[in-house]
């Protein structure tokens, strides 16, 4: 029973390899999910292979039959074959809810006749792991609710961070149509605690004011407010086509301008003016100006140009007075609101002179210093006093702080010219009343303009300390010594009366004096050193000396010691020149030793003028040549000759020597140092071009490298120190004619000298 036993197992394994390899070949064909669901159901498959082996055999239709009509019997078999079977049969829970389930047909082996159908329940788990249970699938707001606790790798990238607030965004709350203001101090996650209720989720920040540029309202113009709509938008359709224009240059809208743009509507109602700097960087200002001052209006604006029309009734008003217009300009036009900040600024520069008209930059207009008059009668600079014990001088905090608050402060004054500016100072001390610092703007396009002298000038007129300089602006400040003329009047009469109070105790004290008599003894008084009669004494024992000296004697004197003074210096100077000469001199000697120039073969090959001719027209038609730099001849030259002949017959080298006479000595070291032949000597437009051959027996060398020749590094140390000779004997030859020249000068004194009778340095 047990030999039958271990027989009917070994049947079975083979019967189960057997199946194995013909399911394993079906689900290639199927697909991987089929083979899945075939493996499953081989088990049942053997066990009953297993039994019509053995048992009586009957026919194999019957037998299905049989087996088909009473399932109560395949059930068993079924279990008996789960005990020693590793891979059970695994319940389906939906078996006993669905009893008619459609059964699943199972491919069979060739010795049964009919299909296989078996039931889901009845699939077998092939696994060695038992099965796990799968999750649920979770919802969308679960999935948006766990990405606040859910952990996040790389939280500091860019990416990270633009995927935290998209699942942020994509949470309950913020899927909502209405926006809800959330209150971050009350919000908690199921926390009761006080603390943790006030505690602000990271992602909460504190709001923080964010103050937008404004956009620039829309300036109503003069010529939308006078003109109709549909004569408008015809004008600017003809602006928008006009390709002639006047050129407003860095002077501004001149009379030039003025006159061009009249004569254009001689001819055209329109005339087109294209702006330079600076008034490009302020259009509405141009507008301004250009309407002030030609009568017209502008209808039309595109960047840095503008279309003005000339009106309606422009024969009537083209002679019309402007001068009218200027006055409004000025003051604003009275149905104009202006501004605290330029209503401050015209009450400030109020009284100090005539206006800028072409000022570039928003109002209020500054004053033009080149109309303020040149020359003051009786004009003298402030007096300045400080108090005991303090510092004039500006600090750096304090330059800095007066630095910035000159920035925010309007333009006083517009000048253009250099000198003669008393006018202006004038004004400056004036505004100095009322303000601590006086901003000068310069001109644009005035020819000549120095900023520095005109600094220079108003710092000597006025006093002031200079804030800043440069070619736009002059700021300055009245210093901390400044006092008001009113303070500066009292302080005068103060010091008025003081004085003739000092006088007045003076005057008393004198005639105390001499109403008491003290009688001094001549005999103390006998001596005469350090007075008076000892001084006179010695002028005149000594003083014809001095006067026997004529004034162009000692301007000789004067001339002959500047000379010999200049003289040794020039002396000194050659002898260190001399002297770096000499060290160079040394160095390139020790260089040259080192590098022993090649000798030419007697031996050398002969090229026929033909040859030489064809060589040269192929040489001028190469594109890859070889330059030859500072360094001259060293062993990388001749390390490229042989690169390039491994690959052609000829090589072009390239020097950017001057001399004629140079090239011909670097083409025959070329060609002794290569061992080529040289074709001929180039002229280029700039340099000459060496053509070498290589010759017919040409052998590419195993050594590159000569030793006779330089290195790089070598070559280049002697190019720098013939070049540094080549400049020390210029300056020397320079000195020398220098000396030449002051001893001949110096020969000349002497002989003059000679001539008036002193011969003082001639004895020397």
């Amino acid at each position: 029973m047990v030999s039958s036993t271990r027989d009917i197992s070994s049947v079975h394994h083979q019967s189960n390899w057997c199946n194995w390899k013909r399911v394993s070949a079906a689900g290639l064909v199927i697909g991987s999910l089929t083979k899945i669901s075939i493996l499953l159901q081989m088990q049942c498959n053997s066990s009953t292979t297993l039994f019509s082996f053995f048992l009586p055999r009957p026919p194999t239709s019957s037998f299905i039959s049989s087996s088909s009509s009473n399932p109560k019997s395949f059930t068993n078999c079924s279990q008996s074959s789960n005990h020693n079977n590793p891979h059970p049969i695994l319940p389906s829970p939906d078996s006993h809810s669905h009893p008619n389930a459609a059964t699943a047909r199972i491919p069979t082996p060739p010795w049964v006749k009919g299909p296989l159908r078996l039931q889901p329940h009845e699939l077998a788990n092939l696994s060695n792991n038992p099965p796990k249970p799968r999750k649920p699938l979770e919802s969308a707001e679960e999935k948006a609710d766990k990405a606040l606790t859910a952990k996040e790798s790389g939280v500091r990238g860019k990416k990270a961070m633009s995927k935290i607030v998209r699942s942020i965004e994509t949470l309950p709350g913020n899927q909502q149509q209405s926006p809800v203001v959330v209150d971050s101090s009350s919000f908690s996650l199921g926390s009761s605690d006080s603390d943790d209720a006030n505690k602000k989720l990271p992602w909460v920040r504190e709001e923080k004011v964010v103050r937008y540029r404004l956009k620039k309202d829309k300036v109503v113009t003069q010529a939308e407010l006078v003109l109709d709509q549909d004569l408008l938008e015809r004008l600017r359709a003809e602006a928008a086509r006009m390709r002639i224009w006047v050129k407003v240059k860095k002077l501004g809208v001149t009379q030039r301008v003025v006159d061009e743009i009249k004569s254009a509507w001689e001819t055209n109602e329109l005339a087109m003016a294209k702006f330079d700097l600076p008034l490009c960087r302020n259009m509405d200002r141009a507008r301004e100006i250009v309407e002030l001052k030609t009568g017209g209006l502008v209808v039309w604006t595109w960047k840095d140009s503008l279309v003005v029309y000339r009106g309606c009734n422009y024969e009537v008003a083209k002679n019309s007075g402007i001068s009218n217009m200027v006055d409004d300009d000025i003051y604003g036009i009275p149905g104009e609101e202006l501004s605290l900040f330029q209503r401050e600024g015209d009450r400030l520069l109020e009284g100090l002179g005539p206006r800028f008209v072409d000022w570039w930059m928003p109002k209020p207009l500054p004053v033009d210093a080149d109309l303020l008059p040149e020359v003051v009668p009786g004009y003298m600079p402030p007096s300045r006093r400080w108090p005991p014990y303090g510092r004039p001088q500006l600090k750096d905090t304090e330059l800095t702080s007066l630095r910035k608050l000159a920035r925010i402060l309007p333009t006083h004054f517009v000048l253009g010219r250099n000198r003669r500016l008393q006018g202006l100072a004038f004004a400056i001390l004036k505004l100095w009343q009322n303000s601590n610092i006086a901003k000068i703007a310069i001109k644009w396009g005035v020819p000549n303009t120095d900023n520095e002298q005109m600094a220079n000038e108003l710092k000597r007129l006025t006093g002031g300390v200079l804030l800043l300089r440069n070619k736009f602006f002059i700021i300055l400040y009245r210093g901390k010594d400044y006092l008001p003329s009113e303070v500066a009047t009292l302080v005068s009469e103060r010091e008025t009366e003081i004085r003739r109070c000092h006088l007045d105790e003076e005057s008393s004290r004198k005639k105390a004096a001499d109403s008491v008599h003290i009688v001094v003894d001549p005999s103390l008084n006998s001596s005469k050193t350090g007075t008076l009669d000892e001084f006179r004494d010695i002028q005149n024992k000594f003083g014809g000396l001095v006067k026997g000296k004529k004034e162009n004697e000692l301007q000789l004197e004067a001339e002959k010691a500047n000379l010999e003074r200049e003289l040794r210096i020039q002396e000194r100077k050659l002898f260190i020149l001399e002297m770096k000469i000499e060290n160079s001199m040394r160095e390139l000697t020790k260089l040259n030793s080192e590098w022993v120039p090649a000798e030419n073969d007697a031996d050398r090959e002969i090229l026929t003028d033909e040859e030489r001719e064809c060589f040269r027209k192929i040489a001028q038609k190469l594109r890859s040549s070889l330059v030859l730099g500072r360094r001259g001849v060293f062993d990388g030259v001749v390390e490229g000759l042989y690169q390039h002949w491994k690959h052609r017959e000829v090589v072009k080298v390239i020097t950017m020597q001057r001399t004629f006479t140079q090239v011909i000595y670097t083409a025959k070291s070329l060609e002794a140092e290569s061992g080529g032949i040289l074709v001929s000597v180039e002229k280029l437009s700039k340099g000459h071009a060496i053509i070498l051959y290589r010759g017919k027996n040409y052998r590419r060398p195993q050594k590159f490298h000569s030793e006779n020749l330089l290195t790089k590094r070598e070559a280049l140390q002697r190019s720098i120190l013939m070049q540094r000779i080549g400049s020390l004997k210029f300056f020397a030859h320079q000195r020398r004619q220098a000396i030449t020249n002051m001893r001949s000068e110096l020969e000349q004194l002497q002989k003059s000298e000679e001539r008036n009778g002193i011969s003082k340095y001639v004895n020397q």
